[in-house]
């Protein structure tokens, strides 16, 4: 009789080790190997996991990419790279739900890992915006604009006027730079200053201007701009 594949024997001492100890005990590899055998019921997954952590680095990378560069690994087809976005759109949505119609300052480092899991390794800028009501909870998370790998367009009269329109009190900018460093240009600050100026003829507050770099972010308030 011919024998079994090399890897079949790995796949349920990889399940048992899973199991058994759970994640922590795994290589990220691993963990992603595990998620493939979800996708590809028979065959070797180890080599394309590895394949997409040296292409993308992280799985938090990985996760956020666009799905026709997943593709680009041998391997990969639409069935892979759809279950990933699929992931990606389960842990938004989770991150999501425990900071809205919640108090932000008290949920804050929440409130930030819904930002990074939502912009940090997006290849373009854009621009979110989160609306709060007079107990400072989060009512909205929305996206105001999408540019470029390095400039997000950004317009006060249209950012105020979504604000008043779902009678939010206050709100919180957040935008991201793709090179992963967090330091505001002086568009940045400009754009922060005319909207702060805008809010403020409206009765409306603009608590912070956040940027999102790479496992980092910067506060325009923290910094003294705002």
């Amino acid at each position: 009789m011919p024998s079994s594949p090399h890897y079949h024997g790995h796949r349920q001492r990889l399940k048992e080790r899973f199991g058994k100890t759970g994640s922590e005990s795994l290589a990220d590899y691993e963990v992603l190997e595990m998620f493939l055998y979800l996708i590809i019921p028979r065959g070797d997954t180890k080599p394309i996991a590895k394949a997409l952590l040296d292409r993308f680095g992280t799985i938090g990378a990985l996760i956020e990419a666009d799905a026709h560069l997943i593709q680009e690994i041998d391997g990969v087809g639409p069935a892979i790279s759809h279950a990933f976005k699929v992931h990606q759109a389960l842990a938004q949505r989770q991150l999501k739900q425990q900071v809205i119609k919640k108090p932000i300052f008290s949920n804050w480092e929440k409130v930030l890992d819904y930002c990074h899991a939502h912009m940090t390794y997006n290849m373009r800028e854009q621009l979110r915006l989160l609306f709060l009501n007079k107990r400072n909870q989060l009512i909205a998370a929305e996206v105001q604009q999408t540019g470029t790998v390095d400039h997000t367009p950004s317009y006060p009269r249209e950012i105020i006027k979504r604000a008043l329109d779902l009678g939010a009190s206050a709100l919180i900018m957040v935008h991201n730079h793709p090179s992963g460093d967090p330091t505001p240009s002086q568009s940045d600050i400009d754009i922060t200053r005319q909207t702060n100026a805008a809010a403020q003829a409206l009765g409306v507050i603009l608590h912070d201007h956040i940027i999102i770099g790479k496992d980092c972010h910067v506060s325009l308030k923290a910094l003294g701009i705002l």
